[in-house]
């Protein structure tokens, strides 16, 4: 029973003379199976007033660099500031960098800024492109830890990944898709902001990969490059739609659905499956007015409880723990709403 805490220490904790907390430890026998569990609970809790004791009058400023949508962004922020009273008696502090799009050089020009000025981690959300790459590679060389938060950069110097797998929610709406278009004729348009985010590259294929195993005769079309914005996924929605009748639904990998939606009503046609990503204000609106079938979501303020605390184990202000696992993925309806979405 391995721990740091000398045994008066353990005896305190547990109400027990030392001689029986020896007996425990050393597993010399003559003690109860419930006095055993004592000990251990003990050491647990010692462990854990430990880390407590570690966070009192600690603060981390934390730099959170996003591109992305504003919706989404303003998604982030509201998670990230619910959660920070979780954190006590650690202070948390957090300067938001965000834009919607942009050359990639702005980018990487923030991310060099925050190495040279410092920072105590940063949460970044950006393209998979060579010089976020280096950039990141930059801040790990100036001891600022890198946690990517909805899509992932593997290739780079970060220390841990956020958010869900993105491989089988792309597989989810599949399952959705095929479940609700049944035997129906149309075809099913995909769409992603971007080319260069890896989570929407993932979602792609496994929804592809999905589709081809369940339902190999329907047709794909895919649309991509509206990054996530109304202004632009218009256009690209409606000259898909003037291309191809059979279009019937849609999975949506990265938002822009307000236009998606436009573009089918001004042609006069019908959406009859849609399925999007993320409880943001846009899509909670369309889902609760039933333009969205189901949304894809996860718990971003538990992504964000779970970056920052990544952040505070790099700091040694929290005890280590295992690897980051996925967040879950959630199917949500007109009718499953989380509460604070459904005012």
């Amino acid at each position: 029973m391995g721990h740091p805490f000398p045994i008066r220490e353990i005896a305190r904790q547990a109400g027990l003379s030392e001689a029986t907390v020896d007996r425990v430890l050393n597993a010399r026998g003559g003690v109860r199976d419930s006095t055993e569990r004592e000990v251990r609970q003990a050491i647990a809790d010692l462990d854990r007033q430990r880390a407590q004791v570690r966070l009192v009058g600690r603060a981390f400023m934390i730099d959170i660099v996003m591109q992305t949508p504003e919706r989404f962004s303003t998604a982030v922020r509201a998670a990230l500031e619910a959660e920070l009273p979780a954190l006590h008696p650690a202070v948390v502090r957090s300067r938001f960098h965000f834009r919607e799009t942009g050359p990639v050089a702005e980018l990487t020009r923030t991310l060099d800024r925050t190495a040279r000025r410092g920072s105590q981690g940063v949460i970044l959300k950006a393209p998979d492109v060579p010089e976020i790459t280096d950039a990141v590679g930059r801040l790990a060389d100036a001891g600022i830890p890198v946690v990517t938060l909805v899509t992932d950069l593997p290739a780079t110097a970060r220390l841990a990944y956020v958010g869900s797998d993105n491989r089988a929610a792309g597989a989810t709406a599949a399952y959705l898709m095929g479940q609700w278009l049944g035997d129906r004729p149309g075809n099913v348009l995909t769409s992603l902001s971007s080319g260069f985010f890896r989570n929407e590259e993932e979602r792609e294929m496994g929804f592809r990969a999905a589709m081809r195993a369940r339902h190999p005769h329907r047709a794909l079309v895919e649309i991509a490059g509206g990054q996530g914005l109304d202004a632009t996924q218009y256009d690209l929605v409606r000259a898909a739609l003037e291309r191809d009748p059979e279009i019937r639904a849609v999975y949506s990998m990265g938002g822009g659905n307000i236009a998606t939606l436009r573009a089918f009503a001004d042609l006069g046609r019908a959406c009859a499956v849609f399925v999007a990503h993320d409880l943001d204000h846009d899509n909670t609106r369309l889902l609760r007015e039933h333009r969205l079938s189901a949304v894809l979501h996860h718990d971003l303020r538990q992504d964000m409880r779970e970056a920052c605390q990544v952040v505070m184990r790099a700091h040694g202000a929290l005890p280590p723990a295992g690897p980051t696992l996925p967040s879950a993925i959630q199917v949500v309806t007109p009718y499953n709403m989380p509460p604070q979405t459904t005012g």
